[in-house]
């Protein structure tokens, strides 16, 4: 029988214009079982790629001289196809972050400063995902190669196909959970982005919104995957305002001047471009294009009427309404006032046939957003003082602002240590709030 090869070592490529930083990331991985090459610039990089054979993962800073980051991990991926290809960069880089995955195909970004342990997992993950694809490489050439044996073993033949197909449905299974992980992996991205997108002060905006839109979509008996478009799009429909002076987004549209009226109008196409390149996105950013489109025609960029707008578009220009109408008051008397201002535009800016799915839903979101804790009863402990099954009675928020785990969140150990790490990486000023 045709045996399985032995699995090639896999290597490890970290490129960095700074020498301590390569040191540093020697060290870190000095005692795992790939090799470390490391790289001084981009160009140094595709020369020993070139050079040397089974470089699975390649982790590249964005901030160099002559190539970027961006430019590098885009010609990797044009040369180098397989590789696994991760980006360092900043909290302040969210560009380039984008276009790394636009451009170059990024498996995964990682943000200055790391904690060491999450970085050696990431890494791990890649290595363990480029050696399974590579396996089952392996494993393609071994099922052609039984094919033509079996032309000749017929007495085999039984065995040999039981044996086959246990080998395939291990693989299958693999491949599934790979897929799996890649899908949550993509979800954690969007989630990301919004997140970051929120950090100018809205907080929970675009969740919320997003969490209205796809009630409102089930609703109206859309498909599941055009819910999860919705909900993508809703999470991710201001990425536009990224780069827009704090100063024109603070402004009502009433106060703004004739020129910073252009400017933030741009924002809606923006959006639409900052994602389209980006294949699981790309419907996602047709319904951010025209979520400021206004049923009566009024609206923009291009204008559009009635349901000529993507039902999609028109489900978060509904949303979004109504959560910016009542997002600085708080209980049912804003709620209510919330409601009142959607009826006004109903047949203007809004679509008249989504206001009662809007109605049915609104309350319960917003009254699970808006309850007083203190209600409930809590406590603020320390981080060394969680312990599984608590429940959070307010969100929590990193110190520069991200939001990291939603209120009514019951701990696990895998949150308990997440929650330990944020703490460490970006503080805020007080401890964790939890149910008592």
């Amino acid at each position: 029988m045709y045996e399985l090869p032995e699995t090639a070592p896999v290597r490890v490529l970290f490129v960095d214009d700074e020498e301590n930083m390569l040191k540093s990331l020697s060290r870190v991985f000095m005692d795992e079982e790939f090799e470390v090459i490391t790289a001084p610039s981009a160009r140094e990089g595709l020369r020993i790629l070139m050079e040397t054979e089974d470089v699975g993962v390649i982790v590249s800073d964005q901030r160099m001289p002559e190539i970027t980051g961006v430019q590098f991990l885009a010609q990797v991926r044009e040369m180098f196809p397989e590789t696994l290809r991760i980006m360092l960069t900043g909290y302040a880089d969210i560009s380039a972050t984008v276009d790394a995955i636009n451009r170059g195909g990024a498996y995964r970004y990682i943000t200055k400063p790391w904690n060491d342990e999450e970085l050696v997992q990431i890494i791990r993950d890649a290595v363990n995902q480029y050696r399974l694809v590579q396996e089952n490489r392996r494993l393609t050439e071994i099922v052609n190669k039984q094919n033509e044996e079996l032309k000749e073993w017929n007495e085999n033949l039984k065995v040999r196909v039981l044996e086959q197909t246990t080998e395939i449905r291990k693989k299958h299974e693999n491949l599934k959970e790979l897929n799996e992980r890649l899908r949550s992996n993509f979800k954690d991205t969007v989630t990301a982005f919004s997140r970051l997108i929120e950090l100018g002060g809205k907080k929970r905006h675009a969740e919320t919104v997003a969490t209205l839109a796809m009630n409102i979509a089930q609703a109206m008996g859309v498909s599941a995957g055009e819910v999860e478009t919705v909900h993508n799009a809703a999470l991710l429909h201001d990425i536009g305002e990224l780069g827009i002076a704090d100063a024109i987004l603070k402004k009502d549209l009433s106060e703004m001047t004739p020129g910073e009226l252009r400017e933030y109008m741009l924002h809606a196409v923006r959006g639409q471009t900052a994602i389209d390149a980006i294949e699981e996105l790309t419907p996602a950013g047709v319904l951010i294009r025209h979520h400021h489109e206004h049923y009566d025609g009024s609206g923009y960029p291009d204008g559009l009427r009635g349901e000529a707008i993507p039902l999609g578009s028109r489900i978060i220009a509904i949303a979004d309404f109504l959560d910016r109408a009542i997002q600085k008051l708080h209980g049912y008397t804003a709620i209510d006032y919330g409601l009142r201002s959607v009826a006004a535009e109903l047949g203007k800016k809004l679509d008249p046939s989504l206001y009662e799915s809007l109605r049915k839903f609104a309350k319960h979101v917003y009254y699970v957003k808006e309850t007083d804790t203190r209600k409930l009863g809590e406590v603020e402990v320390g981080i060394a003082e969680l312990f599984v099954g608590q429940v959070l009675s307010r969100d929590i928020y990193s110190g520069t602002g991200l939001l990291l785990l939603n209120r009514g969140v019951r701990l696990d150990v895998v949150k308990i240590e997440a929650i330990r790490r944020y703490y460490r990486l970006d503080p805020p000023p007080h401890g964790v709030f939890v149910e008592v």
